[in-house]
């Protein structure tokens, strides 16, 4: 999928969220080199090795899952045209193995938090009547994964909450979007959280699915392209309701239009290694 024309050339304010690494990191470097005026966050800034920083980029600290960390992130950061809700936290484990404690962190993490940063900057945007947010979710909302119900449930939900809200915004000169990468090495495997008991009654099909998204992770597409994506996305004009970038997004996608839901479900399953698709 590729984005629509520029939405301008004039230089505009991205605030980006989780800049340490990854899609992050490499988007707030292409929108410095673009001319933008880029500020970046991070839990820790300072905490940022020197040669993980991006020169031109303001750091400011942000905690997702605190409320006082977002109100005062969004008041740092002053007039902001674009935000790029980036930062999150991966998660695998059998449902049953995972304690509420963990599904709230990934919820307050990757929904509640990015939630709650729009809303604090949705006054400043309307009144200019112009912006820009991007929401980068994840194919598994698009195509849910046995033990990545968790992660999934937020990037599904993030998906509903940008389609929800492009008519409200859109009268204020606002757009939003949702960008999907699927599988991406960026190393994320070992940020992950992990939730599987000792002796779990899950471990053979967990241990199956968790060895194929290695092996995919360790093959899969490079930080840049999907960057590049994101960007186009924040600039464009018209943005599309959803862009998807992967290995296998042309592949999966069109399946996805013409098989029913199950046997969707069921290819998505067998990619991962389990044979017993369907109770």
């Amino acid at each position: 999928m590729t984005s629509s024309r520029s939405a301008t050339t004039a230089p505009r304010t991205v605030l980006v969220t989780g800049v340490s690494s990854g899609i992050g990191q490499a988007s707030a470097r292409l929108l410095v080199e673009a001319g933008h005026t880029v500020i970046g966050t991070s839990r820790h800034p300072d905490g940022i090795a020197e040669a993980d920083r991006v020169p031109g980029v303001r750091y400011i600290a942000l905690d997702q899952t605190d409320a006082d960390s977002i109100e005062r992130c969004a008041r740092e950061a002053g007039a902001v045209d674009i935000l790029i809700n980036n930062a999150g936290v991966s998660h695998m484990g059998p449902l049953e193995d995972t304690p509420m404690s963990t599904i709230h962190e990934v919820f307050e993490t990757n929904l509640f938090g990015p939630i709650a940063l729009t809303k604090a900057l949705l006054p400043g945007m309307r009144e200019r009547r112009f912006g820009r947010i991007v929401l980068v979710g994840s194919m598994l909302g698009s195509f849910p994964l046995p033990f990545r119900s968790v992660y999934g449930a937020t990037k599904s939900a993030m998906h509903a909450f940008s389609d929800a809200t492009r008519r409200e915004l859109a009268p204020f000169g606002i757009a939003i979007t949702t960008v999907e990468p699927g599988t991406i090495a960026t190393g994320i495997a070992d940020r992950r959280i992990y939730t599987v008991a000792e002796n779990s009654a899950y471990a053979a099909d967990y241990d199956t699915v968790a060895a194929a998204t290695r092996r995919n992770e360790a093959k899969g597409l490079a930080v840049d392209p999907v960057a590049e994506l994101v960007v186009a996305a924040a600039l464009a004009e018209n943005p599309r309701t959803l862009y998807a970038r992967g290995n296998m997004a042309p592949i999966v996608f069109a399946l996805k239009r013409i098989l029913p839901s199950q046997s969707m479900l069921d290819v998505m399953a067998r990619f991962h290694g389990l044979k017993r698709a369907r109770p």
